[in-house]
């Protein structure tokens, strides 16, 4: 790694270029009795504009502001928020940092024999992988309980990364796997610059095991690096190589090939032949090399330095191949794209806030008529209003769209912003937003195109004429670049479940239906996790897909959602891959075929024990810290037998892959501390950076019903700051469980939001709606819950209107988990059914539409009190 540089500073833009939190601002006009808006950003950009994180921390003092200590520890939250904010653009100074760091392997004491018959012949790896893509090793020595090595590795690193070293000791068996003896994992950033450490490794205290290691710290300043981050994030420099294999002399038809490998690159091996062209894309930082290895001639070989060749011009190379004709090299090494493709910010895009802008005129408008108000709302009054629908299959997607008319029926549809889905719920939005007026209009055609997609026979969607288009599609996508998994089959197949016919709707073109605020912004959700080795309760990240961006809120990443699918590296668009339809999206929040047994194992189990064992699980997560020092044992044989049941346990067969975007991006040095990283981190791997999503290739994206059957979470940034949500549960196992187990998630992550304690009485007999709310807790959103329960409907036809004795069997829905018809599994439903599940649903929310106004009331007073208390005192 190189790099060096001036000021100390990430060079940034003003906050005016990036545009302020709007609720950060709030807080900063409130505490700082009455600035306005643009005092609070002017001031901003001078305390902030070029500071390191450490002087973020002590620049939080306003002379003359006469804060108090609570407000200035309000403050203080609010601003060490804002800081890492302000580092989410590229750079425009090079930053300081440059090390370099020597590690001397010394010797190892007292190491157990692994052997039958002689000692252990033992060697030492080291990885570190902000500085090297390679695991380096030191020699083997031979039959020896106490080896010697003494040999020294060195590596260019940065100290605004975290840098975390691996080192391992292994017993060399040339029959079966090396054994592993000893791990450590050791923090850099605890060493100084310019100071010398001795290490001894032991498992401990009283252990006889140890390794020793020596460790030196060098700073460098002849040697620079642009860096951009969020605070979270670190994206570096990149460099992009171009490889062509040519001839030498006058002879042709060599049908030689070769092998072309840039250890570190984002496109790995490669195979070439002549006249052929190949790219590879690299951190600049490295000491990398190309190495072109001739197939069949193993032996013969050249290696080229890559920080050797000159930036932007062309180096032909002779390779010399033990056979006629010589094969020339021609290299041209460049600088790779300066502008990340990946946002790295935590803010709402500019198209989601200019969105807002325009929606806010709709939603004015609309609570005005709704609430009879005598004077239009002030802009700092109109409260933000998300709905929120669970899955459930095409249980989900035909309730929705039944509250959904009831919604517009009673004049409130225009009232929302956000409009989420999960699994079976986010067929019904896909579905609507082909219309980009659709909440303008009758629902009443898009609910008789349901019904006739509900209610059709599914036998054809195996027939062999079906088939055979699935399988040219999927090829033509393997062509194209995309993994081949079998979720995209799974969505070919839900596509024929839904549709007669193919659909060409994609994700970016649902912008259209935002184009002038006419309809609610959807947001989709899903979860990535690991293909094996951990199940989704121990490691599972919320994914927001919108018609503006995909990504990740943990790490504050997004990128246009048109170029979900595409080739990430260091932040930067490697290769662009044509924009999936919307099918194949479908298939990924609906994806029910990524989970592994023991998911399942958990969901089978009685409701409090798996309440019980979600709380073991939340419990044993190591979300303190990341630890400074961790060694751990070497897997006894019992352990090997545990380790061998987790990988079956664990899985996933079926698992969907899809391209990394967050591919190469390393840690800030604080990541864990951000914030926003604080907030999200939910997994047993969040204090090891090495081990999280930015180092794999391909993400694993699987339904949010295998962690929690909710798509509440992007209505819960702080950013958006809603103010109310309306939930629509479509959970047959208990009208509460799923917003219970939300609102432990939140407890547990420190998120505002409401507790959810329903009496026994309202357990055991559950109505139609029910609001939660936490007065003493301002920032947490009023939530109206709507379960999926026959209450008054078995009576009433439409509210207020009884039914006759005829019409009493229309009344009676079967929402049994056991005998329901509308069971997820489930994939055709009669026209009897589905008309009981459209009207239920939708006379659900007509009948409650006095407490859908008072809560719309509530969230207008709730902006009001706010508006009072930014005003000078």
């Amino acid at each position: 790694m190189e790099m060096a540089g001036e000021n100390g500073s990430f060079g940034v833009l003003s906050p005016h270029h990036m545009g302020v939190s709007g609720s950060i601002l709030r807080y900063l006009i409130s505490w700082t009795g009455g600035w306005s808006r643009s005092g609070c950003e002017a001031w901003v950009e001078q305390r902030w504009l070029g500071g390191t994180r450490e002087e973020l921390g002590a620049r939080w003092d306003i002379p003359g502001s006469g804060l108090k200590s609570q407000q200035s520890s309000v403050l203080r939250h609010c601003l060490s928020f804002l800081a890492p904010r302000t580092l989410s653009f590229m750079a425009l100074a090079k930053v300081p940092g440059t090390c370099l760091l020597t590690i001397r392997v010394l010797q190892a004491h007292g190491l157990p024999s692994k052997d039958l018959v002689t000692p252990s012949d033992c060697y030492v790896t080291l990885w570190l992988p902000t500085a090297s893509s390679q695991r380096i090793q030191t020699r083997t020595v031979k039959n020896s309980r106490n080896p010697i090595w003494n040999q020294s590795f060195r590596f260019r690193i940065h100290s605004q990364l975290k840098n975390i070293l691996q080192l391992q000791v292994f017993d060399q068996d040339l029959l079966t796997s090396d054994d592993p003896m000893l791990s450590v994992l050791f923090d850099v950033g605890t060493l100084q610059a310019g100071a010398f450490r001795r290490e001894s490794f032991s498992l401990s205290p009283q252990g006889e095991e140890q390794l020793e290691v020596e460790f030196r710290l060098q700073s460098l300043t002849d040697c620079a690096e642009q860096l951009v981050s969020n605070g979270i994030l670190v994206a570096r420099e990149l460099s992009c190589l171009h490889v062509r294999l040519e001839e030498a002399g006058d002879q042709q038809g060599s049908e030689g090939r070769v092998q072309l490998v840039v250890p570190g690159s984002c496109e790995g091996p490669q195979e070439a032949s002549v006249g052929a062209g190949s790219s590879f894309h690299f951190p600049a930082c490295w000491e990398q090399e190309l190495s072109v290895h001739l197939q069949g001639a193993p032996q013969e070989q050249l290696k080229v330095p890559l920080r050797a060749l000159p930036s932007g011009q062309v180096v032909r190379l002779v390779f010399p191949t033990f056979q006629e004709p010589l094969m020339r090299v021609e290299l041209k090494k460049e600088e790779g794209p300066r502008e990340l493709a990946v946002r790295l910010g935590c803010e709402p895009c500019a198209e989601e806030q200019a969105f807002l802008s325009r929606r806010k005129r709709v939603v004015a408008k609309a609570l005005k008529q709704a609430l009879q108000l005598d004077e239009d709302l002030r802009e700092d009054e109109i409260p933000v209003i998300g709905v929120m629908a669970t899955g459930g299959g095409i249980r989900a997607m035909t309730s929705l769209y039944g509250q959904l008319a009831g919604l517009r029926e009673l004049g409130l549809l225009d009232c929302i912003s956000y409009i989420t889905g999960a699994s079976g719920s986010t067929w019904a939005l896909a579905n609507l937003y082909e219309d980009p007026e659709w909440s303008q209009k009758d629902l009443a055609g898009p609910t008789e195109s349901l019904k006739t997609q509900v209610t059709k026979s599914k036998l054809g969607v195996l027939a062999p004429s079906q088939l055979r288009q699935y399988r040219q599609e999927l090829a033509e996508r393997a062509r194209l670049g995309h993994p081949t998994c079998f979720t995209s089959l799974w969505a070919l197949i839900n596509e024929a479940l839904l549709h007669d016919e193919p659909h060409d709707h994609k994700l970016s073109d649902q912008r259209e239906a935002l184009s002038h605020g006419q309809n609610p912004l959807p947001i989709y959700c899903a979860l990535n996790t690991k293909e094996k080795n951990l199940t989704t309760f121990e490691f599972g990240e919320w994914v927001e897909f919108s018609p503006y961006e995909v990504g990740f809120p943990k790490y504050g990443a997004f990128i246009p959602s048109e170029l979900f699918g595409s080739e990430f590296f260091m932040g930067r668009l490697t290769k662009q891959l044509p924009e999936s339809r919307i099918c194949f999206l479908e298939g990924i929040w609906s994806n029910l075929y990524a989970a592994n047994l023991q998911d399942s194992l958990y969901w089978s189990s009685e409701p409090s024990q798996f309440w019980d064992r979600w709380a073991q699980d939340r419990a044993s997560l190591n979300k303190e810290q990341v630890p400074l020092l961790k060694i751990e044992e070497p897997p006894t044989a019992a352990g090997r037998i545990a380790e061998f049941f987790t990988d079956l346990l664990t899985w996933r067969p079926l698992a969907q892959t899809t391209h990394n975007f967050l591919r190469g991006l390393h840690f800030h040095k604080d990541y864990f501390q951000h914030p926003v990283f604080s907030t999200w981190k939910a997994t047993k791997l969040d204090g090891f950076p090495n081990q999280l999503t930015p180092a794999e290739p391909y993400l694993c994206l699987l339904d949010v019903g295998y962690l929690i059957n909710t798509s509440c979470l992007p209505l819960l940034q702080p950013t958006r700051d809603v103010d109310l949500i309306l939930s629509l549960d479509y959970n047959l196992h208990g009208a509460f469980q799923q917003l219970q187990l939300l609102g432990k998630f939140c407890q547990e992550q420190g998120i505002p939001f409401p507790p959810i304690s329903p009496s026994p009485e309202e357990q055991r007999q559950p109505q139609e709606c029910h609001l939660f709310s936490d007065p003493d807790c301002p920032e947490a959103p009023a939530v109206l819950h709507f379960p999926l329960v026959n209450d008054s409907f078995r009576e009433y036809s439409a509210p207020g209107v009884r039914r006759t004795a005829e019409e009493k069997e229309a009344g009676e829905v079967n929402l049994s988990s056991s005998s329901s018809p509308y069971h997820y599994s489930k994939v055709t439903y009669s026209q009897e059914d589905v008309d009981k599940l459209l009207h239920l649903t939708h006379y659900n929310v007509c009948n409650n539409q006095e407490r859908l106004l008072e809560a719309l009331r509530e969230a207008v007073r709730r902006r009001q009190r706010q508006r009072q208390q930014q005003r000078p005192q």
